[in-house]
């Protein structure tokens, strides 16, 4: 999978695990819903990403990354 692949992802498991302890949990577990999203969004614009850091270090490569390998 690759990194791209990956922080979409990641994004979609928070956002649902985020909105899951809010219904079971405590209503403020929202604020996690709305952290993901204003990453996501400011992400969008300047390219820093938090998440694909980590996985970056983690070894997981870009879409770019992988084509190279598969030529």
């Amino acid at each position: 999978m690759s990194l791209e692949r990956s922080i979409m992802a990641f994004a979609g498991f928070m956002v649902l695990l985020s909105l899951a302890l809010t219904a079971l949990v405590h209503h403020n577990f929202v604020w996690l819903t709305v952290f993901v999203g204003a990453n996501l969004f400011q992400s969008a614009f300047t390219g820093f990403c938090p998440a694909a850091m980590l996985m970056r270090k983690m070894g997981i490569k870009s879409e770019a990354e992988l084509c190279k390998l598969k030529q």
